[in-house]
Parts: structure tokens; sequence; C-alpha cells
């Protein structure tokens, strides 16, 4: 009986087997790829690379590299169309929600993670710091360009100006710096608490929009979060000057600190900008001055953070050009004047062309720093301070008391203040007189008269205010005490009581709200025997302000005591 064809199936499959089991029929690696090749040829299976010779080039393939096969089809990313659309300005924002739900700097996303991740699109310009910022400064410094900020609000309008601070840039600015600092340990003060929600800088905001010179009057010197609003404006303010095409030969922002530790606080929180361009030298008597001499010539710092003396010296080789400076901010004025600084301050002002912004952090309440402060800041202030205290709000101001012997004596001496303010009188200073119903005074209303004063008595006071908006604006002023709470006197830098206040209480009113604009503040009062009962409690307020106290109003405060006696 023949066979079956499963059955010769079956024995021709065991010889094979038995032929692959066999270890004679065992051979390598590279033998057995041969024999693969060969029986994948007989059947007529190649693969790519052997299928090649077969193929004819074409013109789309001349060189055969497809082996006649068609162009595999890539999937093409999808451009963002938001990263060109969307300015840099509307990336950051304050206290933004993240997608966990937390608020503020920390919890939210880092801004500066969502401008790397926009960035990843251009030609990436590698920063060496931990923020990771990409920018594009040119060699000369001529040109400076933020990439993804060609829809800033500078970049649109040329000819903007301080009045648009602050704009995302500067709050982008001061979240690098807060990042950096709390990244670093720097920053251990206020933990937990948001720069952008520090009170002190809401204020600071409203101050520097004015684009006036500041005056911070708490009496402290400038704290971390002070510092990184400061230099935050500064940057904001350089990075819009030269979208406008301006250049600067020297440093920007000139830094003056009283000693080394303070220069090295505030190297470090300018330290994060330097990744927009704005980098930062820091000067002070702890390194040679030769040493620095070299370092100089070697960058061309934007901010310039400096000890007086050793700026001094610096300008006097001429290693440094300050004559450029349009921002000057001097910190712990009462450490530099109680070192012997004053002469140097004034020297490095003069050597300052132009009109910079400043903004002084006046430590010293004192009436002895008085004269520094009216020679830094010549202009129109703005005054900052979160301290209510009346040392604060009377910085700057000076209180002269006089006690008078008789009636006649108080007007002519009231008389001799107007004198010498017409005759030493600036083009924006105003004077004011308050004058008490209850007191005569009707021989100083016929003298104020004939010298031309504005005088509303008897009339509603805003008719006064009225007055002082109007072209015609009086020099000098006269209302009754009344009148008080509803006039602004906060414009009058010279004020004078004829006849001193019923109350304390008034005499701070008064005090605290006059000369809100600059630091020529002058505060005349003249007294009389009846008036001994406020003697102490203006010795009290003199003592607590540090203003000079006249030995006649001692001596009227010891009368009173022996009257009571």
């Amino acid at each position: 009986m023949a066979k079956g064809d499963d059955a010769l199936l079956r024995k021709k499959n065991k010889k094979l087997r038995k032929k692959n089991n066999s270890s004679s029929s065992s051979v390598s690696a590279k033998v057995a790829a041969v024999i693969a090749a060969k029986k994948r040829r007989k059947a007529g299976k190649r693969r790519m690379c052997q299928g090649m010779c077969f193929s004819l080039p074409t013109p789309d393939d001349p060189f055969n590299d497809r082996g006649g096969k068609e162009e595999p089809k890539t999937k093409v990313p999808k451009k963002k169309t938001h990263s060109k659309s969307k300015p840099i300005d509307e990336m950051v924002t304050v206290n933004e929600k993240s997608a966990n739900g937390k608020k503020g700097a920390n919890g939210g996303r880092n801004i500066a993670q969502e401008l790397n991740d926009l960035q990843s699109e251009n030609e990436p310009v590698k920063a060496n710091n931990n923020l990771s910022q990409k920018c594009i400064i040119n060699s000369e410094r001529k040109i400076f360009e933020v990439t993804e900020m060609t829809h800033h609000p500078s970049a649109k309008r040329p000819d903007c100006d301080i009045s648009e601070f602050p704009s995302k840039f500067a709050f982008w600015c001061l979240s690098s710096i807060e990042n950096a600092l709390r990244h670093g340990d720097a920053y251990t003060d206020g933990e937990g608490n948001s720069f952008f929600l520090n009170p002190w800088g809401l204020e600071f905001l409203k101050c520097y929009s004015t684009g006036k010179d500041l005056m911070e009057t708490s009496g402290t010197s400038a704290t971390t979060e002070q510092i990184a609003w400061t230099v935050s404006g500064a940057a904001d303010t350089f990075v819009r000057k030269e979208k406008e095409g301006l250049s600067f030969s020297g440093p920007f922002l000139l830094f003056l600190v009283p000693s080394q530790k303070k220069a090295v606080q505030v190297r470090t929180v300018c330290k994060p900008l330097k990744s927009v361009g704005i980098h930062t030298v820091s000067i002070h008597p702890g390194a040679s001055i030769d040493h620095q001499i070299q370092g100089l010539k070697t960058c061309e710092p934007e901010f310039l953070v400096s000890t007086p003396e050793r700026l001094l010296e610096l300008v006097s080789v001429k290693a440094i050009d300050i004559s450029g400076v349009s921002m000057l901010v001097i910190d712990g004025l009462n450490a530099i004047c109680s070192a012997g600084h004053t002469d140097t301050i004034k020297s490095i002002k003069r050597s300052i062309s132009g009109t910079p912004h400043m903004v002084v952090f006046n430590d010293c309440l004192s009436h002895v720093s008085v004269p520094l402060v009216q020679y830094i800041l010549t202009g129109s202030i703005c005054r900052l301070s979160l301290n209510n205290s009346i040392t604060s709000l009377s910085s700057c101001i000076i209180q002269t008391v006089k006690v008078c012997a008789s009636e006649e004596d108080k007007v002519s001496k009231s008389i001799k203040v107007l004198d010498r303010f017409q005759s030493s009188r600036t083009q924006s200073s105003n004077m004011l007189y308050i004058l008490r119903k209850d007191v005569k005074c009707h021989k100083l209303l016929k003298i104020l008269k004939s010298k031309g004063c504005s005088i509303s008595l008897d009339s509603d006071a805003a008719s006064l205010n009225d007055s002082m908006d109007s072209d015609s604006r009086a020099v000098v002023s006269v209302i009754e005490l009344e009148h008080i709470p509803t006039t602004d006197i906060g414009t009058y830098d010279v004020v004078v009581l004829p006849s001193f206040v019923p109350s304390i209480d008034t005499y701070v009113h008064i005090l605290t709200k006059m000369a809100r604009q600059s630091v020529n503040g002058v505060l005349h009062s003249f007294l009389t025997k009846r008036d001994t009962e406020l003697a102490a409690p203006l010795i009290t307020v003199l003592e607590q302000c540090g203003q000079e106290l006249p030995q006649t109003l001692q001596d009227l405060h010891h009368s009173s005591n022996m009257v009571e006696d």
C-alpha cells in the first residue's frame, strides 16, 4: 500500500529536524545569515538593501536612495500661534492661579518656565543663571531686545514715559528676583509672603509712576523688598529708554550704600537681572582699588552699587564715568552722614550731569540731615512711608518756635518771616498764614493786604483752593484756623502761626499735612505767656522730631511749673 502524502511530509520534516539538531550541522551566525539570505533569494523575497539594485533612478530620487519607493510622509508639528501674538507682558500675572489651584509667586507656575516654553521655538541663546532666561544683546549695548518682547508697550509707543510704570516687564523682573532669592536661601524675612503683596511696593507704584523724586521717610534702611521694587522699576525704565533708541555710555543706575555689607545685599538682589542683559557691579573698600579699576575696564555695568568714598576715588582717577547716570538711589543717609561723607555725596551729585531720577531712603529724621536732603532733592518730590508716626510724617520740616513778649512783638516777627520768604523764595514755594478768630489781628491783616497776600477769612476755604488752581496763583495766602480741615495745606512749604493753636493736636495736624511735595518745609510758631500750658507738649513734639529746642520755650515751660507750684 502506497504511503500517503501526509506520511511522506512527516518523514521529510523528521529528517530536517534531525539534521538541524545534530551537532555536526551547527554553524556560526555569519554562515547562518548567508544561508538565510540564499533561501530568501530563491524564494523571491529580498530585503530593501538587496532590492535597490533592481530599481531604476528617477528625477525625484537620482541616486536611488529610496529604492523606487515614495518619500515617507512625516507629520509636521503644528506651530503655536500664540507664541508670536502673545507678548511677554501678557504672560506675567500677579498672584496667578496655577493648575493646582495655588496662588502667589511660589504656588503658581514659574514665569521663567513659561518664557522657556514659548522661546523653545526660536533661536536660543543660553544664559548662565538658574532662571535660564533667553535674551539677545548686541556687543555694543546699543540695542537691547528680549526674545518675544516685540509686543512690549515701549516698542509700540516710542514716546512712552515713566507714567506707564508699572509694565508687566517690571513685574517679571520682580518675580525673577523673588524666585532667585528664595531658591538660593538669600531671602528669609517675610517667608511665605510674595513681593507682590508687599504694601510698601504698592505705595511705591503710585509714587514712581508720577515721575517725581521719591523720599522714603520711615526712618529705616532699605529692606530686601524695597530694593527689589526699586531696581525692578529702574530695569523697566532702562529697557524703555533703550527701546526708544537711547544708548548709555556709563551706568544707568547708581545705588549708593553706606557699607560693604549693604553693597553685597543690593548686588544679590540685582543679580537675577543679568538674564535680561542688566549687569550689576559692586564697588566697596573690601577689595583693592587696582582690582576694581581693572574690572571696570573689562565691563560696562548698567547698574552700579558703591559706597560714596570708593566711588569718588574711582571717579577722580577717571576709572568710571558717572556723568550720564539717569537714576540715583541713596540708602542709609544717616550712616553716610555719620561717617563724614556729606561732602562726598555732594561731589558725586555734582559729577552727574542733568537731573537724574532720585530715590532717597532717609533714615535720619533729625534736623541735622535736612541741609543734605535739600541739596539732593531740589524739585518736587513724593513722600513715601507706611509709618504714620509724627516723626516720619514731619521729616525734613523745620519747626521754629519763638516766644514773644507782647502782641506787637509777635506781629513784628511775623512780618519779618514774610520778608525773608519773599527775598529768598524759589519759583514753586508758597506760604500760608493761619489766623485765629478769637485773637485780634487787624494790624497784621492790614500789613498782609498791603503786601499782596490772598486773604480768605469769612468765605469758605474752597474759594481759596479755586484761586490756587488758577493761573494768577497767590504766593502768600491767609486763612482762618477753622478752614484747616477743608483746605489742602500740602502744597504750602512755609506755614506761619502768628497766634499759636489752641491745642497740640491741631499743631500736629498742620505739621503732618503741610509740605507734602518738597523738603523745604518750615513751620513758624509764635507763643506768648498765655500759651504756657502748651509749652510742655510742644517741647515733647520737638524732641520727638529731633528739632532744636529754643531756650525761651524751656524758660516758658519752667515759668508755668513755678506758677503751678
